[in-house]
């Protein structure tokens, strides 16, 4: 007996060591694969430079040849100098102007940064129990604009993330403008730039959550509010929702991460931060040394670090390039970029360890305030999730694919009735998606235009593609939208990899979790004992982000003495001619710069931060450091397939002639693949025109939408086989018929795998008249 244990003992520890070794030879191919591949796009992009420059100087070149002469040289040289020396002058009278708006804003308490009035109507900070530093808004219309109170209202959560707030409504052509355009009740969910002494997330939950009863009591009549969560908020606003489901319309998230592990190789280093600085211990040093509360600029500098070559260079550039044009624009913008804020160390540690490290929220790992685990796929509000390609901080991979995390399979996003449209853009960078006006006039515009459309879509997955149509009376340009049936493997393919490589990141959670223990332990009450106010304040005036706001503005007498001579350079513009041989060379050598900056500042410091990820964590991963932390899910997905399979049973042939209608209706719309926005609402119109819907309120018409479609996504030839023993009244069933082909529009019925289809259903449900009944059995 003991010699067979031996044996056996040795048997599994052999498996074992093969097992690693297996492993570890998986992560030195792929280790080898990621350094190749980063060698190729080094190459690529270095040569792509010298070709680029190359190419610059012989148009440089061919452009100083062209010059008539030696005297015309010298005056395209004076000309340029006249014009570099009073851009120099305005340049730098903006940088003052930009240090002098920081401090006045700072002195200000830095409000939120909309560009609309507002007033309060619920402060946070004054509730008496779990109060924070959020508040609730209206909008005032302008004039011009009037809002319709029975419209259903708009709720905007800003993101937390370093800056102040009122992104959301940083200018007119913004979120806030297109839906007080659309006449929409507005609502903003602001907050202070320093939280109230021991705030926490679950304090800011419980106040959004009175924020949406609030906006829900004013509007009764309406239907319920949309919300809209722009990056942070995003995740702020599905846990929310989770929570409490009931307080929500639609939910509109923007840039925002809810799967912290996803992303392509070679394309978002930024998920490797995490476990390159050892976890979430540094969030919490972080927080000790600022005496309890989070400087938010540490975050902003961060931003900033991961595109040197226009944070150091590009922007400025910009600036020195066009001064005049560009001076209100860039002012704006920076005093919403230098609005600082604080959040207390219990939120930032909470958010580093449950989201960023942890990736709790999309694992049900999450309690909300009443102490329940938030599960998203309670979340019964259509969800619409706009990403972009472009956006490295929030890649598409991030902001979707928590959806993959939560169904098994597309059929259990329809069996939880969830409809989710996701609209991708494919350059714009993640502030693009809050602050330009183009998306606001494009994307955000036609969200809010389709949202009912969005609202009666069958159950399932989305994707939202506008396409130009026209233009308008004014010459701007018309957008069609459609709505193409999507599965969970087109999302997946958008991870230009496997998603295998994400158990790397279990790694990561199991190291932090044992530094963190380890700073809590040995090194917090160190740091905490030698902490104050004073400190604190100190290390955040003395960061670079501060000290150069301080530095460029009145308080430097240098620049201070610039203003005049910037006023007279203003008054006397002689600006160079666009076609200078030296301007051009000026602009050539700037873009090389900025190019080449992104190349040894940031190209080359992700490829490095990527193979050392790799090389530490894969490494421990095959040696199965963190892989027992993984919750087996398969006996929750049996769970759940048996209840989905009472659900089919019980409504397979339930639901009379409403629900047959919107069996075939769905059926349809299943076959059509991609349906026009215009052509949803007509025929949405046509179905209340028959008047079988009639007295049926949204929610209940959706649930009844849910039943079918369900049915028809787990027992497909059954539900369409119980169609007959739904209508087997003759007179009703053809009612139904009629009242199906009053409904389908020609364009649908035009297509052949529809026209297929429609035909399929009316020979399931052959009409028998009356006469036919009573003459063919005599004739037989």
């Amino acid at each position: 007996m003991f010699t067979e244990r031996l044996q056996n003992d040795a048997d599994d520890k052999a498996e074992h060591l093969v097992q690693i070794a297996e492993r570890l030879t998986q992560w030195q191919e792929r280790l080898a694969a990621v350094g190749q591949d980063q060698a190729g796009r080094l190459r690529d992009t270095q040569l792509g430079l010298q070709k680029a420059g190359a190419e610059q100087s012989a148009a440089l070149y061919a452009t100083l040849g062209a010059v008539g002469s030696p005297l015309q040289l010298a005056q395209a040289l004076a000309e340029y100098l006249g014009d570099a020396a009073q851009r120099g002058l305005i340049f730098w009278d903006v940088m003052r102007k930009r240090g002098n708006e920081y401090i006045e804003h700072s002195l200000a308490g830095r409000p939120p940064m909309l560009s609309f009035d507002y007033e309060v109507l619920l402060d946070a900070g004054t509730f008496a129990e779990h109060p924070c530093n959020y508040a609730l808004v209206r909008i005032v219309p302008p004039a011009g604009i009037s809002v319709d109170p029975l419209k259903r209202p708009y709720v905007i959560v800003d993101p937390r993330a370093g800056h102040g707030a009122g992104i959301g409504g940083f200018k007119n052509d913004s979120q806030v403008g297109v839906a007080l355009r659309a006449g929409h009740p507005v609502y903003f969910v602001i907050f202070r730039p320093e939280p109230v002494p021991g705030q926490r997330l679950a304090d800011v939950a419980r106040a959004e959550a009175r924020f949406l009863r609030e906006v829900r009591q004013r509007h009764e009549a309406a239907p319920k509010p949309c919300i809209i969560g722009n990056c942070q908020g995003g995740w702020a606003v599905m846990g929310l929702a989770a929570a409490d489901p009931s307080l929500v319309g639609p939910i509109v998230i923007n840039g925002a991460p809810l799967s912290y592990w996803a992303g392509s190789s070679g394309q978002n280093p930024m998920r490797y931060t995490g476990g390159l600085t050892g976890g979430s211990w540094a969030a919490h040093w972080l927080s000790d040394l600022g005496n309890g509360r989070f400087d938010g600029a540490l975050l902003v500098d961060n931003f900033e670090r991961l595109n040197p070559g226009n944070s150091y260079f590009g922007k400025y550039y910009t600036l020195f390039e066009n001064a005049e044009q560009e001076e209100a624009r860039f002012l704006h913008f920076e005093k919403w970029w230098g609005g600082y804020s604080l959040l207390n160390g219990d939120e930032i540690e909470a958010i580093v360890d449950e989201l960023f490290v942890g990736n709790h929220l999309a694992s049900r790992q999450i309690r909300g305030p009443d102490g329940h685990l938030l599960d998203l796929r309670n979340i019964r509000s259509p969800i619409v999730v706009f990403c972009s390609e472009g956006d490295n901080i929030t890649p598409p991979e991030q902001a979707l694919f928590w959806i993959a995390d939560l169904y098994p399979d597309d059929r259990a996003i329809r069996a939880a009735g969830q409809t989710i449209v996701y609209l991708r853009h494919l350059h714009i960078g993640h502030l693009g998606i809050f602050v330009s006006g183009g998306i606001a006039r494009k994307e955000y515009d036609r969200i809010v235009g389709t949202l009912d459309e969005i609202e009666r879509l069958p159950p399932g997955l989305y994707e939202m593609l506008l396409s130009e149509d026209g233009r308008n009376a004014s010459g701007d340009p018309r957008y069609r939208v459609s709505f193409a049936e999507r599965s969970l493997g087109d999302l997946l393919t958008l991870d230009h990899d496997t998603r295998a490589e994400e158990r790397y990141f279990e790694v990561v959670r199991a190291v932090s979790e044992f530094n963190r223990h380890a700073y809590e332990l040995f090194a917090a009450p160190l740091i905490k004992a030698g902490s104050s106010e004073f400190s604190a304040e100190l290390s955040r005036q003395a960061l670079p982000l501060r000290v150069a706001h301080y530095g460029l503005s009145d308080f430097n007498p240098w620049l201070l003495a610039i203003k005049p001579f910037a006023e007279a350079a203003r008054a006397q513009r002689q600006a160079a001619a666009v076609d200078n041989p030296f301007v051009l060379a000026e602009r050539a050598f700037a873009h090389g710069l900025e190019a080449w900056m992104n190349l040894w500042g940031r190209d080359l410091r992700d490829n490095a931060c990527e193979l050392a990820f790799y090389g530490l964590y894969g490494w421990l991963a095959a040696l199965g450091v963190g892989l027992d932390q993984h919750a087996p899910a398969a006996a929750e997905q049996r769970a759940t397939e048996d209840r989905v399979a009472e659900f089919v049973d019980a409504h397979l042939d339930a639901g009379g002639a409403r629900g047959a209608l919107l069996r075939m209706l769905v059926e349809l719309a299943g076959t059509a693949g991609e349906l026009d926005a215009e052509t949803l609402s007509g025929t949405l119109e046509r179905a209340r025109a028959t008047g079988l819907f009639e007295g049926m309120d949204s929610d209940t018409l959706r649930q009844l939408v849910h039943a079918q479609s369900t049915v028809l996504a787990y027992a497909h030839d059954a539900a369409l086989d119980a169609l007959p023993r739904m209508l087997a009244d003759p007179a009703e069933r053809a009612r139904t018929l009629q009242a199906l082909d009053a409904i389908v529009p020609l364009d649908l019925v035009q297509r052949p795998n529809v026209a297929a289809a429609i035909h399929d259903l009316h020979a399931r449900l052959p009409l028998v008249h009356p006469q036919a009944e009573a003459t063919g059995p005599a004739a037989g």
